[in-house]
């Protein structure tokens, strides 16, 4: 069994590029994100449940999802956001869980964005480590304002809507502070890696 390691944190943290690190490493990478779009593909049943529960206008005239509607609607909506995670969050949590017991590497990062200490001991007791990686607010703004073009409020609205780093940290096994260069990110990254392939050794 690899040893299986929650990659979480806020928007904007820097999570994709420590996972790109890891797998650059040679750890396998597992994404919930990557999983949630599978599971909203023509054809899936979460789709079907989806327009059943929460409107089909949010299916587009080709059967695909329409992601940007669907996100503005439950942003702020907090019963159509409880409603959109009671059908896709069982689903990926399993599949997440599936995936990892079937990896051949002996590390397994499993991208989580979402975590939280409550859904931690509810539905991933199966994690053996929770990395959290962490940037200071106004950096995490500047990135969302870097990549997709938000306004400066729209950003910060995006940040403070998630969990923060007091919330957080309590779950965390391993800590990651990318407030600097990439450089830096990587030598502490690889620095965890090596860790974790001893931990993954003694489990054998």
């Amino acid at each position: 069994m690899p040893l299986r390691v929650a990659v979480s944190g806020g928007i904007a943290a820097g999570k994709s590029a420590v996972c790109r690190i890891l797998q650059q490493g040679g750890a396998d990478i597992i994404d919930a994100d990557d999983i949630a779009r599978e599971l909203v593909t023509p054809g899936m049943p979460a789709l079907a449940e989806i327009a059943a529960q929460l409107g089909a206008q949010f299916i587009q005239a080709d059967g695909t999802l329409d992601r940007v509607a669907l996100r503005a609607h439950v942003f702020g909506n907090n019963e159509a956001k409880s409603c959109l995670e009671a059908i896709l969050h069982p689903r990926i949590q399993q599949s997440l869980q599936q995936r990892s017991e079937a990896s051949k590497s002996a590390v397994v990062a499993v991208a989580i964005p979402l975590l939280s200490p409550q859904s931690r001991a509810r539905a991933y007791g199966w994690l053996d480590r929770v990395l959290i990686v962490e940037a200071p607010p106004e950096l995490q703004v500047a990135r969302i304002r870097a990549r997709d073009g938000s306004s400066q409020e729209l950003a910060a609205a995006m940040v403070a809507a998630q969990l923060d780093s007091a919330g957080r940290l309590p779950m965390a096994d391993d800590v990651l502070i990318n407030d600097a260069d990439l450089g830096s990110l990587e030598h502490w990254t690889r620095n965890l890696l090596d860790r974790y392939r001893k931990l993954a050794n003694s489990k054998k």
